[in-house]
Formats: C-alpha cells, sequence, structure tokens
C-alpha cells in the first residue's frame, strides 16, 4: 500500500485564539470543504468542541456526485496548539490528519498533514494521479 502526504501551510492574519475557536469547532467542516465535495455533517456535533474520541459521521461526494459516508475520529487534542483526526470508516484505505497552529508575528502560522493511502492498488494509484492528489 502506497502511502501519501499532502502538507499544507499558511499564516493567518488573527489571533491564535480566534484561530482554534473557529478550525477546532467540527460544525465549521462544512465551511472549510469546497462545494463541490456536497459535504453534508451527519452527526449531531452539539458545541462543536473537539475532544479525543469524538466521531464525526458525514458523506461526500468526491467523485462524479457519487455520495460516500465517512467516519473520522478525533484522536488526539492539545488545545490551542493542535488536533489530530484518523478516518474510521469512508473511501481511503488509510486517513491520518493532523492540524497544528502557533502564534507568530503578523498572525498564526498554521500546518495541516495529510497522510493517506487510496485503496484498489493499481486502480487506485491511478485515480490519486488523475484526480485524489489534485482534491485532497
Amino acid at each position: 500500500m502506497k502511502i501519501y502526504q499532502h502538507v499544507a501551510e499558511q499564516v493567518v492574519p488573527t489571533t491564535l485564539n480566534r484561530a482554534w475557536a473557529f478550525f477546532s469547532d467540527a460544525r465549521n467542516l462544512k465551511n472549510i470543504t469546497p462545494e463541490e465535495m456536497n459535504f453534508v455533517i451527519l452527526s449531531d456535533l452539539g458545541d462543536g468542541k473537539v475532544y479525543p474520541g469524538m466521531l464525526i459521521h458525514y458523506k461526500v461526494s468526491p467523485l462524479l456526485n457519487i455520495p460516500l459516508r465517512w467516519t473520522t475520529e478525533i484522536t488526539n487534542v492539545k488545545e490551542g496548539e493542535y488536533f489530530i483526526d484518523e478516518q474510521r470508516f469512508g473511501p481511503f484505505a488509510m486517513w491520518h490528519h493532523e492540524h497544528y497552529f502557533k502564534e507568530v508575528e503578523g498572525g498564526v502560522y498554521m500546518r495541516d498533514q495529510v497522510d493517506y493511502a487510496i485503496p484498489f492498488g493499481p486502480l487506485g494509484r491511478l485515480a490519486h494521479a488523475i484526480t485524489v492528489k489534485n482534491r485532497v
């Protein structure tokens, strides 16, 4: 199984408290997911605040408008610094997603790292090359 990695980094002109409050609120997942993914949260998220063990169930249509169910679990949280989610059920053979936050001059440095694997062997690698890598 081939494991891929995608890293995105940026500095956002805001405070650490505001960045953390927004990104660690699972109810905002829909706001940061591209509209063409047809993302729908199926879970009752309560106040939305992420915590270790939190399961988030949703539906997403990443390809040809085919709806897929996806469940991720928040596995680790260090308030104001990072949180990690992992796929429990869904379209990937493996999904491990780390979100990091650090106050810097000019705002908040954010780093997103996703390690993932695609199922279906050679067909999955072809799908990754054609479309998946550009949509993660």
